[in-house]
């Protein structure tokens, strides 16, 4: 059998300790690496985890499992997916973070992988996706580990809630059938839903604004009944560069609570376009939450209505 080894690397103007920390919670890797749609740990020990990640390879949305052990001493990250998506017969690697000076660091992403049957095009379909993404995952990991450590005000979350008197399965429900929404909700003009793998969704919608006007989106959606359906935005309005979601359904004695919760990554290149020349960071921030916010709690609002007339 072939066994592939790859190695990319890139150096980024932030400590080696802060990129460890931000590789380290799988939970940041929707907003640090452009693949990966949603991230999760399974299990933990003492330095071990199971994690599992769903992304996209080459254009198509995968899941897998994987074993990761962390070592914050030597600032490594050793990763082994345990069940591989076809192609792919095994793949492991590890992640090392070298200091060069106190506020740089050399990132090293090593991989090696088989393919199934040892497929020569499948191979070849493998090398691609594992260069595509190293490359995208390692620049986007450097923009982002130098934004975080400049601060400039461009990373932001915020969550919108509401109390439904009706059951999580029902609001779940409404969500995970965006394929209705046009019909549903007033501010989708039109939609598209395709789910060809069970659990992994395309959504792709134009959605109106308060002015008139509408934008197209495109999401990769991960839904985990009844609970969860957490999202990432591929195609993005002209003032983010990153839109990431998680839409959760809590059930309790009294009735559910239900939650739209976005972090977004402003793009300051289109401020000014946008918004106007004297238009700021705070402008925009304010900007793209209310748009957010006011499409998150119309939706919630309808889903609210839907679960309380099922009862």
């Amino acid at each position: 059998m072939t066994t592939r080894q790859v190695e990319h690397e890139i150096v980024a103007e932030a400590p080696a300790s802060t990129v460890y920390d931000l590789i380290a919670q799988v939970g940041n890797w929707p907003r640090l690496f452009p693949p990966t749609i949603y991230a999760e740990q399974v299990e933990a020990g003492d330095g071990a985890e199971r994690i599992r990640i769903w992304a996209t390879a080459n254009n198509t949305a995968k899941t897998w499992t994987s074993r990761r052990t962390l070592d914050p001493e030597r600032l490594t990250i050793g990763f082994r997916q345990e069940i591989s998506a076809p192609p792919v017969a095994a793949m492991g690697g590890t992640w090392t973070i070298e200091p060069l000076t106190a506020t740089r660091c050399r990132i090293r992403l090593l991989h090696d992988y088989r393919a199934v049957d040892d497929e020569p095009d499948s191979l070849r379909w493998i090398d691609e996706a594992v260069d595509r993404n190293s490359r995208s995952e390692l620049a986007a990991l450097r923009a982002s580990v130098e934004a975080t450590v400049a601060d400039a005000g461009l990373s932001f979350s915020f969550e919108d809630t509401v109390r439904v008197d009706g059951s999580a399965k029902d609001v779940y429900d409404f969500i995970n059938e965006a394929g209705l929404w046009e019909q549903r909700l007033p501010h989708v003009a039109r939609v598209t839903l395709t789910e060809d793998t069970p659990g992994l969704q395309v959504l792709e919608m134009d959605t109106r604004a308060r002015d008139g006007s509408t934008h197209t989106t495109k999401s990769y959606r991960v839904t985990l009944p009844y609970h969860r359906i957490a999202y990432k935005q591929v195609t993005l309005p002209a003032l983010m560069t990153l839109h990431t979601g998680v839409w959760t359904f809590t059930d309790d004695d009294q009735g559910v609570t239900a939650s739209s919760q976005h972090t977004v990554v402003l793009n300051p290149a289109a401020i000014a376009r946008v918004l106007g020349e004297d238009a700021t960071v705070d402008d925009a921030r304010t900007y793209v939450r209310e748009a957010l916010s006011a499409n998150s709690r119309a939706t919630l609002g309808h889903a609210k209505d839907y679960a309380e007339k099922k009862r």
